[in-house]
């Protein structure tokens, strides 16, 4: 088993260079570095993860309480922080959550020694945290020091103003408040049909609390709104659903009423192809990993992240 001696010796720098790039340190040449990580990986190099813990007084551990009941999206997450924290010899430790009361008991967990920092993704209830060594990740209502939260109003008015340049006038929401982000959401929605002259219809935007199939059934039976040919949905979990329940009232997705993802495509065999915003997961993940492993006292403050329009190629139906 190859030691850091021997990766000291290989890359031609000193054990406390070897240390210095292994956990993350600032302050090394970049040609060192990369001679360090060259040498650890030729070497399978592995650091003593409970030593280092010992002399560091760090753990290494990001815990990660998901609070996300969205599998999809909830992986894509996972994914990208567990590539960032690798880079920086980061261990995640995971943890997941169905109420208020479990996300606390998580946390304590997680805050007795077994991590430096924790990250709440996807509470869709307020947690009034102030813990500085905690993030909340698309959180509802988030009010800790340090959040990252999804620009929903904004996703919402992208999504119609490509709608009506499609020449869907007629745009129906479906987005139950317990996603947490129904209020910017139909702010953003409201926004785009004011910019381009189009009443507001309250009757073509759902926010109870009803399944998939009872939200397509109140559309299609109003008078007022039967004839929408366009719907939002909060993500691809719900498009999924209501494509089914709109070919279940023989209505054709697109042609008859274009489906809309406001987080996450979808791409799935037998499922038609439909436009979606989409969040880059890495450039979150980068964003918060980058705190992680470089914060003194700055605070990572409240970030906004932007998600991109992500448009079908027809061609390939």
């Amino acid at each position: 088993m190859s030691t850091i001696n021997d990766v000291s010796r290989l890359a031609g720098v000193s054990k406390a260079t070897v240390s210095r790039v292994l956990s993350g340190s600032r302050g090394v040449k970049e040609a060192s570095r990369l001679a360090v990580l060259k040498a650890a990986e030729e070497l399978k190099y592995r650091p003593n993860v409970i030593a280092q813990s010992l002399y560091s007084q760090t753990t290494n551990c990001i815990g990660v309480i998901c609070a996300q009941d969205n599998i999809n999206q909830t992986t894509a997450y996972l994914y990208a922080l567990e590539k960032q924290l690798s880079q920086h010899q980061k261990h995640l430790l995971l943890r997941f959550a169905n109420s208020k009361a479990e996300i606390m008991n998580a946390l304590d967990e997680l805050n007795c020694g077994l991590c430096d920092d924790v990250l709440i993704i996807g509470a869709r209830l307020p947690l009034n945290l102030e813990d500085e060594n905690v993030v909340l990740v698309d959180c509802a209502e988030a009010e800790g020091p340090n959040s990252i939260q999804f620009d929903h109003a904004f996703a919402a008015e992208t999504a119609c103003n490509y709608l009506i340049n499609q020449g869907k006038r007629q745009i129906a929401l479906i987005h139950p408040e317990e996603h947490g982000s129904a209020e910017p959401v139909l702010h953003g929605y409201k926004l785009a049909l004011e910019k381009n002259f189009l009443p507001f219809n309250r009757n073509l935007v759902i926010t109870d609390s009803v399944s998939s199939s009872v939200a397509i059934q109140m559309l299609l039976n109003n008078a007022s709104t039967r004839n929408f040919n366009a719907l939002l949905v909060a993500n691809e979990q719900e498009a999924q659903n209501v494509i089914a329940q709109l070919q279940a009232f023989n209505k054709s997705v697109p042609t008859d009423i274009m489906v809309f993802s406001l987080a996450g495509s979808l791409n799935l065999p037998g499922v038609p192809v439909i436009p979606a915003i989409e969040y880059s997961m890495d450039a979150m993940a980068a964003r918060i990993v980058n705190w992680l492993t470089t914060k003194t006292q700055t605070m990572l403050g409240s970030s906004v992240l932007r998600g991109d329009l992500i448009i079908p190629d027809m061609r390939k139906r």
